[in-house]
């Protein structure tokens, strides 16, 4: 894993207040910093917990995560959505590939599908203030509270788009092959994943899926998918936190991918039935 570079200071938007009541990292959330060779600056420390206090009070309205101790949110949220930085940062300054199919002079483009309530698109969006985020979300009481983080914690860099993926993966003036990353955490069997985010990657940008331990056995069994999408994986890369797999686009999608609205997942790609159903 790559170690994370210097940064130019960049201006986050609009005026945020540090004075908000927000959580403390702990000493745990800090040495797995240390471990991924990532360093955040104290106000991008601030932001991130004054993220967990929005993400936690508002989990008591409505589900949102069922990690609510600020403890272990900090480690199985907030680490395990910078466990990306070190990589984002390596692709993002030494593949070629991914260097030469993008627009030159143009911002990194980066959507999080199914953002859920925000992870891991806002933490890396406070980290990474000079990359552009979009957050997809398709259930509105989620998509209304990423809005309400984003202009609380003045994130200029991110713009909130409620649709479903397959909708939305078929938008070729939004979102069809536009972006340079593509990023998923805990949208499903890795089948279904490739089918729900390859789309929106141009020819050559690259998926990055944060996994379990079972990363390897998933990618084998989405073989037939990876294959139907024009894309492959890269070598898996464990962190303290999980598996990062990393999936090139080789080709333009075909125009069939994604399919209507469920089916991804009622019925992934090259997955049996009978264990589809298990």
């Amino acid at each position: 894993m790559a170690a994370s570079s210097p940064r130019e200071p960049v201006d986050h938007g609009p005026p945020f207040d540090p004075s908000q009541p927000g959580d403390a990292p702990t000493q745990a959330f800090l040495d797995a910093l240390t471990a991924m060779n990532v360093a955040c600056e104290d106000g991008e420390l601030v932001r991130l917990g004054r993220y967990l206090r929005h993400l936690r009070d508002a989990n008591e309205h409505f589900n949102l995560t069922a990690v609510s101790e600020p403890e272990a949110m900090w480690i199985r949220h907030i680490a395990d959505s910078l466990s990306l930085v070190p990589l984002i940062l390596s692709l993002t300054e030494s593949d070629d590939d991914l260097l030469e199919s993008r627009i030159p002079g143009q911002p990194w483009s980066v959507i999080d599908v199914g953002s859920g309530g925000g992870l891991p698109g806002i933490p890396l969006a406070i980290v990474l203030p000079e990359f552009q985020f979009t957050l997809l979300e398709a259930t509105g009481k989620k998509a209304k509270f990423l809005e309400a983080v984003v202009a609380s914690l003045g994130l200029s860099n991110v713009r909130v788009e409620q649709a479903r993926a397959e909708d939305a993966g078929r938008d070729r003036l939004e979102h069809r092959e536009r972006y340079d990353l593509v990023l998923s955490r805990a949208v499903g069997p890795m089948a279904t994943l490739v089918e729900l985010t390859v789309p929106f990657a141009h020819v050559h940008g690259i998926v990055l899926a944060i996994k379990g331990e079972k990363a390897a056995e998933e990618v084998s069994e989405a073989k037939q998918a990876l294959y139907a999408l024009h894309c492959h994986a890269l070598e898996l890369i464990r962190t303290p936190t999980g598996t990062i797999v990393p999936i090139r686009k080789m080709r333009v999608t075909p125009k069939i991918y994604p399919r209507r609205p469920g089916e991804p997942k009622r019925v992934p790609l090259g997955v049996p039935r009978t264990k589809n159903r298990d």
